[in-house]
């Protein structure tokens, strides 16, 4: 079978994480994307990210980092602040179906990377924005990043212990969201365009997915003022017990999200009859009194280690062993699922995370993205262009 979106041409203009991380997704999924990078700068500034630098068999800069954004991308080379480089930018979006970027938002118009830019030379071109605070505000011009974003949407003080400072997530994900979103709205107005023979601009930022993801907190308070805060032991705001507790030698997370579970609970820590205890018989009670019941399930847990609680609850009551880094992506169901894959790269096979998306029982194939400018020749003699005009290009160190 081919892959779904094979058939499917992007040009991208991105660097570093958000939008990378977005059109990856195209990538495994069959996209031709095919990333532009400025030859004078080095490329994408991803490119060379330590700690981990990669020889990439051209001399040129290349990272673990990059590679675990931009996977089965193609790279051309493309000064798009040069005249030259605009007139070879339009060719290209003649025969493409969506243009992204991921900077500033003052940018895109500069660099004629808008619907307005490129709708004469292509009517049903998608051009899709993700910046850091939207192409129309005040803050139009600002740089932002995923961390910010983080402080300012209020997930600083989610996070962690209600004594401790604000901490954020260990993991950049307002970045990796905001581009799964321009990645859907874009192939959302492909298919719009293709239907109904216009294309269009689309705009995400970093600071809208944000708040958008803020979700039920943010329906309680705007609807009924209520705001919630951090709670012990990373604890659901509302229902109990949801949370972590201790074992012989490490920590779990249980959620027991329906009356079901808080039963299976019970008895799987040997006390059927915390059910009926007059502390803990409705949802209600128990929260009120969560330290107690806290108490009670680390003395139980404590029993056991965490290896040894998952065989006895796996599978009969939500609940995950917290694991160090290094054992998540050491844990043999990862392994047995797939999820680590090997990545041939000029540098010897790269170990990285695989799509977790399955088509048809299987995961998309991985490829490393191209040295920088590798595919420059191709792409464009593809496009059209001659051999004398590609050389021309190169002469006047357009691409």
């Amino acid at each position: 079978m081919p892959l779904p979106l094979e058939g499917l041409r992007v040009l991208t203009a991105e660097q570093y994480g958000a939008g990378p991380f977005g059109s990856m997704q195209l990538a495994d999924l069959g996209a031709e994307v095919i990333k532009i990078e400025n030859p004078a700068e080095g490329g994408d500034v991803a490119r060379g990210t330590a700690p981990h630098l990669l020889d990439d068999g051209t001399g040129r800069p290349d990272s673990l980092f990059f590679q675990s954004f931009n996977r089965n991308k193609k790279s051309l080379t493309l000064d798009l602040k040069s005249p030259a480089g605009q007139a070879v930018f339009r060719r290209l979006a003649a025969r493409s179906d969506a243009v992204m970027n991921n900077l500033r938002g003052d940018q895109p118009a500069k660099l004629g990377l808008t619907y307005d830019a490129l709708k004469d030379v292509n009517p049903k071109i998608v051009c899709a924005h993700l910046s850091a605070y939207g192409r129309d505000n005040e803050r139009t011009n600002w740089p932002g990043y995923d961390y910010l974003m983080q402080a300012e949407a209020g997930y600083l003080y989610l996070t962690g212990e209600p004594d401790g400072p604000p901490a954020r997530m260990g993991v950049s994900m307002v970045d990796f969201m905001t581009g799964m979103t321009t990645a859907m709205s874009l192939l959302a107005s492909v298919l719009g365009a293709r239907q109904h023979g216009q294309g269009r601009d689309v705009d995400v930022s970093l600071f809208d997915v944000a708040m958008a993801q803020l979700t039920y907190p943010a329906a309680w308070y705007l609807s009924a003022g209520d705001a919630i805060r951090r709670m012990p032991r990373s604890a659901h705001p509302t229902t109990v017990p949801c949370q972590l507790v201790r074992s012989a030698d490490g920590w779990l997370f249980i959620m027991c999200m329906t009356p079901k579970f808080w039963r299976a609970l019970a008895d799987a820590i040997g006390q059927p009859e915390l059910v009926q205890d007059p502390r803990f018989a409705t949802p209600e009670l128990r929260r009120e009194n969560v330290e107690a019941l806290s108490a009670i399930l680390d003395a139980a847990f404590g029993a056991a280690t965490t290896a040894q609680w998952m065989q006895r609850l796996g599978g009969k009551l939500p609940a995950a062993p917290v694991l160090h880094l290094a054992q998540a992506l050491d844990n043999p169901y990862a392994q047995a699922r797939g999820l680590v894959q090997e990545v041939p790269h000029p540098s010897g096979t790269l170990r990285t995370v695989a799509s977790p998306i399955k088509l048809d029982g299987a995961r998309p194939a991985a490829a490393a993205c191209s040295p920088l400018g590798a595919d420059t020749g191709d792409v464009l003699a593809a496009s059209g262009f001659s051999a004398a005009e590609i050389e021309s290009l190169r002469e006047q160190n357009v691409i």
